[in-house]
């Protein structure tokens, strides 16, 4: 009689199993499918005040699944948008914070717009392309002059950066040449810039920094001690 009725009972519950595939769609995973039926229940209470009841029970719910968010700022109003959220917009109760809108949540941020003003010159950074223009709106001096002489000098350093190879400063010349729109001419010029050799020294030290300062372990030559006594004080008084 048992062994019937447990084997009756089984077949009854496999029958009435409920598959992932076959249930509705969680809204955010991470709370898990018992709180979501919460939330579906309590939207569907009648009562004003046990509705709201059952939200702050909910929101109390939320807050001890994720106590890693208790430092956040705005916890609270999170975990209520949340609510909102995975009600679909449903749950009409009073919310201490304003009430989120599907419009609001369903808009999309705006395409970010990448600066490629040379992509011909890419080792130069855009960092140069902006001090030429700068350099274009000055008035001609000395001032305006020695700008142009930074600019060309970093421009050298850069390329011996990514290139890591000679250059001449009449490549470079030209580059600024073309980069300023014909505006910043040293092709006739007898301006010369720092000395290759200078300036691959001083790429290869700040690699060096940095690839310390990355933590890479430093290598440290050690004696060999194997056999030696440790120093003791008292024992070299006897």
């Amino acid at each position: 009689m048992n062994s019937k009725y447990q084997k009756e009972n089984a077949n009854d519950v496999v029958h009435h199993m409920e598959y992932n595939a076959e249930r509705s769609h969680l809204i955010i995973p991470e709370y898990g499918r018992h709180l979501q039926k919460l939330i579906d229940q309590a939207t569907l209470i009648e009562s004003d005040e046990e509705r709201n009841k059952a939200a702050k029970y909910i929101i109390q719910v939320m807050g001890t699944l994720n106590p890693h968010l208790r430092d956040v700022l705005d916890f609270q109003h999170k975990l209520w948008d949340q609510l909102f959220i995975m009600s679909d917009f449903k749950l009409n109760v009073e919310s201490p914070y304003p009430i989120p809108s599907r419009e609001v949540l369903q808009l999309k941020p705006d395409v970010l717009q990448y600066p490629q003003n040379f992509p011909k010159y890419r080792y130069y950074g855009n960092n140069i392309k902006y001090m030429i223009d700068v350099a274009n709106g000055w008035d001609e001096g000395e001032m305006k002059n020695a700008l142009v002489k930074v600019i060309a000098n970093h421009m050298k350093k850069s390329y011996l950066s990514w290139n890591k190879d000679t250059v001449k400063d009449d490549v470079i010349f030209e580059h600024l040449y073309e980069l300023s729109d014909g505006k910043l001419n040293l092709l006739q010029s007898s301006e010369e810039l720092i000395n290759t050799t200078d300036l691959l020294r001083t790429n290869k030290r700040i690699s060096n920094k940095i690839n310390v300062g990355a933590g890479q372990p430093k290598i440290q030559n050690k004696k060999n001690t194997i056999g030696k006594k440790p120093f003791n004080k008292n024992n070299s008084q006897k």
